[in-house]
């Protein structure tokens, strides 16, 4: 067995790996049917396609011809250190940190803390460009999720809102 695209083969297998996961883990919930879907039907059908997905792009890798085998690179280690901490540091500022006393700062905050922190995985990332897109990003979800969608979350620092 050949592998003609090695990209192609790997982001096919983790597919595979992670629509399995989320069959698997979907079944511990009622699934239901079509008609009465039951809280482990979405999870099931996600993952059951992300599987059929994996199939097909492993299968197209050991099938079709890439120029030079589509080798994997080296890792791009900065800016999956950057996007991990990022999605992190969102989690603690929007619910805090009991475990230190840490209180949780709200949904604008933790907005503005995950661009700038994602953007600086970003080469040659501008402080101003980050500004614009952390203050759209904070309107547009204070927008949909507060006002539209009436979710129950702090918006601003405890120490703000008293």
């Amino acid at each position: 067995m050949n592998i003609k695209s090695q990209k192609d083969f790997f982001s096919g297998l983790m597919f595979m790996g992670v629509g399995a996961a989320f069959a698997w883990g979907a079944t511990t919930y009622k699934v239901g049917e079509g008609a009465r879907m039951g809280p482990g039907y979405f999870p099931l059908m996600l993952g059951v396609l992300m599987a059929i997905l994996g199939i097909a792009i492993t299968f197209k890798s050991l099938v079709v011809e890439t120029v030079g085998g589509d080798k994997i690179g080296k890792w791009a280690w900065k800016p999956l250190v950057y996007i991990i901490a990022a999605n992190l540091l969102f989690g603690v500022f929007l619910g805090g940190l009991p475990s230190i006393k840490l209180p949780a700062m709200g949904l604008i905050a933790g907005i503005y803390v995950l661009t700038f922190v994602a953007s600086m995985a970003e080469n040659g990332w501008k402080v101003k460009n980050t500004f614009i897109l952390a203050t759209v990003l904070a309107v547009g979800s204070y927008i949909a999720f507060v006002k539209v969608l009436k979710l129950q979350f702090a918006v601003w620092p405890a120490f703000i809102t008293g």
